[in-house]
């Protein structure tokens, strides 16, 4: 397993040495997908006046057969390595350092969840990585982002949602709050309409909760049992039984009541006579 003593023990014990920028590969388990243009471009200016501060970390590249072009392979540093590409830069400095693919995916994981700047999805994505790779539990990979295990377990649920979700989330630059709302309602056509309504409407955060939540009452209502609807002739029918089963009664008392039952197009027309003497 990647400790943090581990880490910081393969960074002490490693020198900077330059390397040619086309020789270095990327990393396959990099978790950022969506490198801003602006962000690189601010980067690349940075670099121009003050060089690279921080050196990349790369790793001999294990798989010369089927890579031969490339002599390593990226862990951390890959917006770096992009932004001194723009500039044209033909060397980096790098630390080079020996590890196996998982402890290489392992810290190109924790070294992007350091660094606060991965999109919402990237970041689950990223602690799911981390998980299967290492087994680590939600509450050891809270630990190591100072973060609170419901809080590791609500950015993996953000996971549960749809790639076009993800895709209009991500576009529109909704928070992960944004995103946990939706998780609320369970079905995903509503949910990719809601979504929309957010999006059209501009909805901050507490406007898009209590935008689900109405939408959630109907649906809350209809769960419950609801009574079952007779059907009026059965209902007629029991009405006019009762009726005469309360004169029936009455006769019993010695009192001679007389009834008689018409229709028209509209009614049934129940007649009693009741005797005065």
């Amino acid at each position: 397993m990647v400790t943090e003593a581990k880490i910081k023990e393969i960074y002490q014990t490693s020198e900077i040495i330059w390397v040619k920028t086309e020789t270095i590969m990327p990393n396959r388990a990099q978790p950022r997908t969506v490198f801003d243009a602006e962000g690189l471009n601010e980067l690349a200016e940075s670099i121009k006046k003050y060089g690279i501060l921080q050196p990349l970390t790369v790793r001999t590249n294990p798989e010369k057969s089927q890579f031969s072009h490339f002599q390593y392979e990226l862990i951390a540093g890959e917006r770096r390595l992009r932004a001194s590409k723009l500039l044209g830069l033909d060397k980096v400095p790098c630390v080079v350092i020996e590890s196996d693919t998982k402890t290489s995916a392992a810290l190109a994981i924790i070294e992007n969840l350091h660094r606060k700047d991965l999109g919402i999805f990237e970041e689950a994505s990223a602690i799911a990585s981390l998980i299967e790779i290492h087994k680590l539990t939600q509450e050891q990979i809270a630990s190591k982002l100072s973060l609170t295990q419901a809080a590791v377990a609500n950015k993996l649920r953000l996971l549960r949602l749809t790639e076009e979700e993800k895709e209009v989330i991500s576009t529109n630059n909704l928070t992960e709050r944004h995103a946990r709302a939706l998780l609320r309602l369970k079905n995903p056509s509503m949910r990719l309409a809601v979504l929309n309504h957010i999006v059209r409407n501009n909805l901050n955060v507490k406007q898009s909760e209590d935008y689900i939540e109405k939408k959630l009452q109907p649906a809350m209502e209809t769960d419950l049992p609801q009574k079952k609807l007779r059907d009026p002739a059965i209902e007629r029918k029991s009405l006019i039984s009762s009726i005469k089963k309360a004169i029936e009664a009455t006769r019993t008392c010695g009192i001679r009541v007389k009834t008689q039952q018409t229709e028209t197009d509209s009614d049934i027309v129940l007649t009693i006579s009741i005797p005065k003497s």
